[in-house]
C-alpha cells in the first residue's frame, strides 16, 4: 500500500508542478499550455517510477535504471519543436519549447523522489517566465535600436519606398532623415528597429540586397 501511496503522490506533484508552469504559459496564449505542461510532467514521472520501480520490485540490475528517463530528455524535442513558429523574421516559441523540456526534467526529478530538487526548479522556471521577460527587453531594447546610413537612387518618394521595403523585412523605420541629395543619390540617416537582435553582417546584407538602395554602412545602435 505504501508504494501506491508514493506512486499517487509523485503523480500529483507532478500535475501541480506541471500546472504552475503551463498556467504561466497558457495565460500568455502560447502554443503549448496548462495540458501540455501537465501531460508532460506526468509523463515523464510515471517513465521515472517505472524505471526506479521495476528494478527496486524485480530485483533486475544488469542494466541501468536510469535509460527510460534519458529517453524522456532526449525524445521529448519534437514536441517543444511544434512550439517554435516563423512569422517572416520572426522566430516564436522558443521558450515554451524550453519551458516544455524542462518540465520534462521537473518530472523526471518528481519520479525520483526529489522532490524539493522539483519544487525548486519549478518556482525559478515560474519567476523566470512571469517575471523576467521586461528585465530581457530592456537588455535587448538597445541591441534591435540601430541607425545606417544609406545611400540610394534620387527618384520620387524615396523616402516612402525605402521605408516600404524595409519593412518586407520585418524592420520598422523609426525616423528618416535626408542628409545631402545630389542630382543622381540621395544620402539618409535611418533609424530602424529590428524584429529581433540581429549580426551587424546580416542586417548590412538584408538592407544591401534591397533593390533601390546602393550603399549602406553601419552607424551603431541608437
Amino acid at each position: 500500500m505504501n508504494r501506491y501511496i508514493e506512486v499517487f503522490i509523485k503523480i500529483l506533484m507532478a500535475f501541480i508542478l506541471g500546472g504552475v508552469v503551463g498556467y504561466e504559459r497558457e495565460n500568455k496564449s502560447r502554443p503549448a499550455g496548462l495540458r501540455t505542461h501537465i501531460l508532460v510532467a506526468i509523463g515523464a514521472t510515471l517513465v521515472q517510477i517505472t524505471s526506479i520501480n521495476y528494478y527496486r520490485y524485480y530485483g533486475v540490475y544488469t542494466s541501468d535504471p536510469m535509460r527510460l528517463g534519458a529517453q524522456v530528455i532526449s525524445g521529448i524535442g519534437f514536441l517543444g519543436a511544434g512550439t517554435i513558429l516563423k512569422e517572416g523574421l520572426n522566430i516564436k516559441g522558443l521558450t515554451t519549447a524550453a519551458s516544455v523540456w524542462t518540465i520534462a526534467c521537473i518530472g523526471l526529478a518528481v519520479g525520483a523522489g526529489l522532490y524539493l530538487e522539483a519544487i525548486i526548479a519549478t518556482s525559478f522556471i515560474y519567476i523566470l517566465l512571469r517575471w523576467m521577460k521586461p528585465v530581457e527587453d530592456r537588455i535587448l531594447q538597445n541591441k534591435r535600436n540601430i541607425k545606417l546610413k544609406i545611400y540610394t537612387k534620387k527618384s520620387q518618394g524615396i523616402v516612402g519606398k525605402v521605408s516600404s521595403e524595409l519593412e518586407k523585412y520585418g524592420i520598422n523605420t523609426l525616423g528618416i532623415k535626408v542628409i545631402e541629395t545630389t542630382e543622381d543619390l540621395v544620402e539618409m540617416d535611418v533609424d530602424i528597429k529590428t524584429p529581433y537582435v540581429m549580426a551587424e553582417s546580416k542586417l548590412l546584407d538584408i538592407v544591401s540586397n534591397i533593390d533601390i538602395i546602393d550603399k549602406v554602412i553601419w552607424m551603431g545602435y541608437n
